[in-house]
């Protein structure tokens, strides 16, 4: 299915956030996870590139793209370079599991709603990174693994 919508504004990556504190990412690296060189790939095309992959075969209706557009959600977006994976990490924003006691929007009326905007962009938020690091990263990890690593 495809969802017939203007791409969206990169999000401005914060600096300020340490990886670490997200949930569901662990980052070992130094301070320097490159948001700079990552915000002006996703400008230079990188974020319309993939949104346009993305929305050419997502499962999310543009009644719920409204829902994540009026809620600000693709602003939340962070982007991050992981110097030991060698990969670009992500964390997507999404619809809290209190969305109905914090009446978080007055069109967003079901599990199955909130299920497919949460899905969608963390399969959007997977898709950049991909984008990011085949297409467009250039630089290589400048992490060294120790020499006295057993050999398997």
């Amino acid at each position: 299915m495809t969802l017939d919508v203007e791409t969206p504004t990169p999000p401005m990556l914060k600096s300020a956030v340490d990886p670490n504190e997200y949930d569901d990412t662990t980052v070992s690296a130094d301070d320097d996870y490159r948001r700079d060189q990552l915000s002006t790939l996703l400008r230079e095309g990188a974020w319309e590139d993939a949104f346009e992959e993305w929305a050419a075969d997502a499962s999310m209706t543009e009644e719920e793209w409204d829902i994540v557009t009026d809620l600000d959600l693709v602003s939340r977006f962070d982007f991050f370079w992981d110097d030991f994976a060698d990969r670009v990490g992500y964390h997507a924003p999404g619809i809290p599991e209190d969305w109905k006691e914090r009446e978080v929007h007055p069109e967003l009326s079901s599990w199955k709603e909130v299920s497919s905007i949460n899905a969608g962009l963390t399969e959007f938020g997977q898709l950049v990174c991909e984008v990011l690091k085949e297409e467009y990263i250039t630089w290589e990890s400048e992490y060294e693994a120790p020499d006295d690593l057993p050999d398997f």
